[in-house]
């Protein structure tokens, strides 16, 4: 992962994630390193919410997988990339059953705004943190 050492206001970090097996404490090391100069409780928001992003994309989702960390200013955004354009989620809900499903609600307890985007082929999940 080739990243700058502090990723600074209004930069931009992309991290293609690997098919197969997640390997979400390398993400969130990733992550971690690139806002270490931030306070520990919002960088903690950040890698929960990245973690929970990444996890999703794999459990519910087909790759490619792809990260993205925007810092600007006043708040962090991540985004996350996969390429199952048809099922979006929805708050609360999840096909796996009822001991499942919030993640997502966590997500929009901990950020101050969170959606999805499509595009061709696929959807991007995002949450922006405040700094």
């Amino acid at each position: 992962m080739d990243t700058p050492e502090v990723l600074s206001a209004s930069a931009r970090t992309v991290h293609t994630l690997p098919e197969g097996t997640p390997d979400l404490a390398a993400v969130r090391a990733w992550v971690g390193a690139l806002l270490r100069d931030l306070s520990e409780d919002t960088r903690l928001d950040v890698l929960l919410v990245c973690t929970e992003l990444a996890s999703n994309a794999y459990e519910h989702a087909q790759g490619p997988r792809v990260v993205r960390v925007q810092r600007h200013t006043d708040f962090v955004r991540v985004e996350v990339d996969d390429h199952t354009p048809a099922e979006l989620p929805q708050l609360g809900e999840s096909r796996l059953g009822d001991s499942r499903g919030r993640g997502l609600i966590l997500i929009a307890q901990i950020s101050r705004c969170w959606g999805t985007r499509e595009f061709t082929g696929g959807k991007t999940i995002w949450a922006e943190i405040d700094v």
